[in-house]
């Protein structure tokens, strides 16, 4: 699969720059979906919402619409795709299958396990997640050194460990990952050996990036990767303790360039090269609305049978027996699992061979 072919609003120089999809749309998914993120968090300190419950929009907004409807976005890359079915049946079909079992195994032990460890889950596949933009920032531009690897790797995990090991560290805090006490406490003193490291590696990748530029080869785009995630994830974990502040910056940033990079790939896979400018619209529209509608249905069963919260747009909840509790929560946790385990296979250039930027 060859580069999308640069606007021709692009300016030479940054047509020449490694971008992934293209400057406007690179642009528009990290950039974009951060400067949101920072502007929605400045309205919330504003309207008083930093110490308060979440607005229901913003639940709406970056929960439903964002976070949970990601989770779907991965049916345009593999269960939507018969082909890429056909390639990978035993791991696209048993890992939904494996993802409820283990889901039930765990729920059977405790509620609190169960969710520690989908919690644990989630934060490795964020964190991962950042890594693998960056690792694909790198290789599209063909950067192969030992030393700029080693720096780029340690400043995007840095970026990301700190402000989890800072929350683990000084819990309880008035936001959690998914229920209360799903995190367990940390000594103080792990934060404070932490720290140094962290501002070590933003540092030597500041100067590293600063060389690039004064050379003449940057990587705005891995750059831009780097330094929305280290502010977002800074300002929404460690300078805020608050909920409304933790959803709006890691939500917004991780949700967002994932659903760009399935529609890219999806649309390139299902469109004619020709038919692309006729379709391009109509495929959004379904793409979007897909992934929404799945989202509105899970969460629909969560806040009816679990959850009993959001009357106003999930209606009334029901009572459901404990045994068919047990049933239902792994079963609705089984698409985001199966999404954390199949992001680590579906985006590996060597094993994917239809996936080329």
């Amino acid at each position: 699969m060859s580069s999308p072919t640069p606007s021709s609003e692009t300016s030479p120089a940054t047509a020449t720059w490694p971008w992934l999809f293209s400057a406007p749309i690179d642009l528009a998914a990290f950039a974009g979906s951060a400067l949101v993120s920072l502007l929605l968090l400045a309205w919330g300190a504003s309207s008083g919402w930093l110490n308060a419950d979440v607005p229901e929009w913003s639940w709406v907004t970056c929960i439903l619409l964002i976070d949970v409807a990601h989770v779907y976005a991965t049916g345009f890359r593999v269960y939507f795709d018969r082909q890429e079915l056909q390639r990978r049946p035993w791991l696209y079909y048993g890992v939904p299958v494996v993802s409820y079992v283990l889901g039930l195994a765990l729920y059977s032990e405790g509620e609190l396990l169960f969710w520690r460890v989908l919690a644990y889950l989630a934060v490795f596949h964020f964190v991962r997640q950042q890594y693998g933009w960056v690792a694909l920032y790198r290789a599209k531009a063909g950067e192969v050194g030992r030393a700029g690897r080693w720096i780029d790797n340690a400043t995007i995990y840095a970026a990301t460990l700190y402000p989890l090991i800072y929350w683990h560290a000084h819990l309880p805090r008035r936001f959690s990952w998914f229920v209360s006490h799903d995190f367990h406490v940390i000594p103080l003193v792990c934060e404070a050996v932490c720290w140094p490291l962290y501002c070590v590696a933003l540092t030597l990748y500041a100067g590293k990036a600063m060389f690039q530029w004064v050379g003449g080869n940057p990587n705005p785009g891995k750059d831009l990767v780097v330094t929305t995630t280290a502010v977002c994830w800074y300002v929404g974990i460690v300078a805020f303790d608050s909920d409304y502040a933790f959803t709006v910056t890691n939500v917004i940033i991780h949700g967002v360039p994932y659903m760009v990079l399935v529609y890219w790939y999806w649309s390139r896979r299902v469109s004619d090269a020709a038919d692309r400018g006729s379709t391009r619209w109509r495929g959004l529209v379904f793409f979007v609305a897909t992934i929404w509608v799945l989202a509105y249905i899970e969460e629909l069963i969560w806040h009816r049978a679990i959850w009993h919260d959001k009357e106003w747009l999930f209606g009334a909840g029901i009572g459901i027996e404990p045994i068919a509790q047990m049933l239902i929560v792994p079963m609705l946790a089984t698409p985001q699992l199966t999404h954390y385990i199949l992001d680590g296979f579906i985006w590996k250039r060597r094993s994917n061979p239809r996936f080329r930027l």
